[in-house]
């Protein structure tokens, strides 16, 4: 085994990541941090649920971040259908996924892999400490095993995610 599939990449190439959140500023900044590590390749970016769903299907990530509150669905419900029907590794990242938090209970319980809290607006180490926990948070999840939760429904055309 060499070292870059030892770290945490997937069959000896990055880790394949989706970012979904609906803030811009989210959506530059965790590709930004996490693109550092050349373990991963970010792919894509969603603003939304239905976004991710085709990005997911177009795009094949390894592993998705996302986060709760979302326009259209929020990032449970999106989590509890991706779940059921294209289970996968999700680190969840929100302001609202706090160690012992009932929203982080809820996610882990649907199938999340790991949970990490937003970067707050702090100085350059403390966001230099959350980028390396945000990296090593998605090359475990990279390596999780994850299972179908509930009955698989079919999906197709008009099928919400």
């Amino acid at each position: 085994m060499d070292t870059m599939q030892a770290a945490g990449a997937v069959d000896g190439r990055p880790v394949r990541v989706l970012v979904v959140d609906d803030s811009a500023v989210m959506r530059q900044l965790v590709p930004a941090l996490l693109r550092e590590d050349p373990r991963i390749e970010v792919v894509g970016t969603a603003a939304d649920a239905y976004i991710a769903r085709n990005k997911i299907q177009r795009l094949d990530p390894d592993v998705l971040t996302l986060d709760v509150e979302m326009p259209r669905m929020d990032g449970l419900s999106f989590l509890r259908n991706l779940m059921r029907q294209h289970p996968m590794p999700v680190v969840m990242v929100s302001s609202l996924t706090e160690q012992g938090a009932s929203v982080t209970l809820d996610a882990l319980a649907s199938g999340a892999v790991d949970f990490i809290g937003k970067p707050r607006a702090e100085a350059p180490e403390a966001l230099a400490a959350y980028a390396a926990e945000l990296r090593a948070k998605v090359l475990a999840a990279a390596q999780a095993r994850v299972r179908a939760t509930g009955p698989v429904r079919p999906s197709g055309p008009g099928t919400p995610p």
